[in-house]
């Protein structure tokens, strides 16, 4: 039997699993960004050799919904009241952060140039912080004021934006985009035990696969799925292979990935580290295309990576401060001694 005198303090502390839980979302989020990135390399050959749009994104969010299907169908089955609680999150979370996302992106692409729209979006981890900072009234930290900076003077340098054209409409609708990504983050982060992660992205993709469908169906979006060939670096192979890839394992494990880090490390954290994405997409379309990017652009990328270790050294000094109020010292008082002659009535 262990004793305590009361002169030592007992530490009630939170187990080291904390620590390993966020590590463990910063890899997801990381390994989230690498799935995403391979999709714009590997879908661009095909949309070139003919496919529409509608086509390739039915595709992609029909296959990633269908493959994480047995959670979402594992969790109605065990709470028959799922769907009625919650079928306003799916419908909200595959029209807005997947579809909406999607078609705000690439009808800005078509106004402006790609870098433009790219490095619009990717402003969304700042939104994020200016949306928090104006709900709360609390000024972010020095870090993350710093690290935002950062980031997006990395992000001007890795999509090379020099002499592009200003176009309003195009700004507008990515800027939609921008905030479709934020909704992403945000409801990710609000999952746990009563609303799966894997559940709500498995919902959020079939509804936005629906959706793309219905647009095509009745003609608002122009579909096509020619039998074609592509070629990666000189290597032919079917189209329709490459797609597969892409929703199987680039939009299953980006999506599958994303939702589950976010809860793990935050809205602000996982967004910055979505960043990397773009980085990915670098050296995806290097490796697959021989697009050689330009040194310009390595600069960019370690700017980046500067503004994400900023962010994530605030995330660490808040663990900190969370870790410094769990380990409270608790002082022991000692039980008196029991007197002999009531410890013998005792027994």
């Amino acid at each position: 039997m262990v004793t305590h005198t009361a002169s030592t303090p007992l530490l009630i502390a939170q187990p080291a699993r904390v620590t390993v839980h966020r590590s463990a979302g910063i890899v997801m989020a990381v390994v989230s960004a690498l799935a995403f990135s391979s999709s714009g390399p590997l879908v661009k050959p095909l949309l070139e050799a003919g496919w529409s749009l509608s086509a390739a994104l039915i595709v992609r969010m029909g296959l990633a919904g269908l493959i994480l299907s047995p959670v979402l169908v594992r969790t109605v089955l065990r709470e028959r009241s799922f769907l009625r609680r919650h079928g306003w999150s799916l419908l909200a979370f595959g029209l807005i952060p997947v579809a909406g996302c999607q078609l705000f992106f690439f009808t800005a692409m078509q106004r402006m140039p790609v870098a433009v729209a790219l490095l619009i979006q990717y402003l969304a981890p700042v939104m994020l912080v200016a949306f928090v900072w104006f709900r709360t009234r609390r000024t972010p930290s020095r870090l993350v004021l710093g690290g935002s900076a950062v980031a997006v003077v990395g992000l001007i340098l890795v999509v090379d934006i020099a002499g592009a054209r200003f176009d309003l409409l195009g700004t507008i609708l990515a800027l939609a985009a921008a905030v479709c990504v934020c909704a992403y983050f945000v409801m990710s982060e609000r999952t746990g035990d009563d609303l799966p992660p894997l559940a709500l992205a498995s919902g959020g993709l079939l509804v936005g696969a629906l959706f793309m469908a219905a647009l095509a169906v009745t003609g608002i979006l122009p579909f096509a799925a020619p039998d074609v060939t592509v070629a990666f670096r000189g290597i032919e192979m079917p189209g329709l292979l490459p797609l597969l890839w892409v929703g199987a394992v680039g939009t299953t494990l980006g999506y599958a990935l994303g939702v589950m880090a976010v809860p793990r490390i935050g809205s602000r954290l996982a967004s910055f580290i979505g960043l990397s994405e773009v980085l990915f997409a670098l050296a995806f379309a290097w490796l697959l295309l021989g697009e050689t990017p330009a040194p310009i652009q390595f600069v960019g990328g370690a700017l980046i990576l500067v503004g994400v270790v900023l962010v994530r050294m605030d995330a660490a000094e808040m663990d900190a401060v969370t870790t410094s109020a769990v380990l409270t010292p608790v002082e022991v008082i000692p039980l008196a001694p029991i007197p002999a002659e009531d410890a013998r009535d005792s027994r």
